[in-house]
Parts: structure tokens; sequence; C-alpha cells
């Protein structure tokens, strides 16, 4: 399944991973969109994608089934596959650099906070080690 996108790597994308699918393909979506564009799919009510959930909004695309305004056909549309000339191997190596793709965003964040905690907990130590030599100063003054 679309490793890029599933943070989860658990096989499936879910709504934060359909946003930032959608945000990376240029077509932002609502909540409410994002959870319309799941239900018109979600043949098992998982409120998540499979694959094979996937692959359906592409069939729905070619049988003109999609409404012209909605967030399946703008994903259709901008994920630079075609299914009809690229086959399902193309659509599921898409859908798999897409769940990689949500997967390496998240990590990368993670180290970013990870990164700004360490900072955080170096300058109150900073902060303490001052304050405690400041006051030892002060016992030396007296």
């Amino acid at each position: 399944l679309s490793h890029r996108y599933d943070a989860g790597k658990d096989g499936f994308i879910d709504l934060m991973e359909l946003k930032l699918m959608m945000e990376k393909l240029g077509a932002p979506q609502t909540h409410l969109g994002l959870k319309n564009m799941i239900k018109e799919v979600d043949e098992d009510l998982d409120s998540k994608l499979s694959f094979r959930e996937f692959l359906l909004i592409f069939r729905k695309a070619a049988a003109g089934e999609l409404q012209e305004d909605s967030g399946l056909h703008a994903l259709a549309r901008l994920s630079e596959i075609d299914v009809s000339t690229e086959g399902v191997k193309g659509a599921k190596s898409f859908f798999e650099a897409k769940v990689q793709a949500i997967h390496d965003a998240s990590r990368f964040e993670e180290e970013i906070k990870a990164e700004q905690e360490e900072k955080k907990k170096q300058a109150e130590e900073l902060k303490q080690r001052k304050a405690a030599f400041k006051e030892l100063q002060s016992t030396f003054k007296q």
C-alpha cells in the first residue's frame, strides 16, 4: 500500500495520511472532504483506504463516476499515474511510494521535534547551572 503516505505503516491510508497526501498533491481538502473521499470508496467501512479501495478511485474515475469538483477526482487527476496505461502495478508502486513519503515526512518531523526538545533541555540545564553558580558566588561574597 502507498508506503509513502502510510505513516502508521499498517498498509492503509487513514484520514491524516490522506490529508497529507492531498496537501502534497496540491489539492488540500477540508476534514469533511477527506471523510467523504474515504467514505466513497471504503467498501469494508474501516474508515481508511486499502490498496484495493485506492484502485477503486481510478476505476470510478475511468468510468466517469467521480464528481468533477470532488477530492477523489483531484486525487485521480493529480496522482501521476494512469491505471489504464500503467495498470495495477503502476498504481501499486505509486500507492506504496505515497505511503513511504508520509512515513518519511512524519519521521523527519519527529527528528526535528526531538532535536528541539534536546536544545530546550540543554538551555534549561545551562540556566540551572548559571543559577547554581550565582548562588555559590553569593555565598562567597558574604
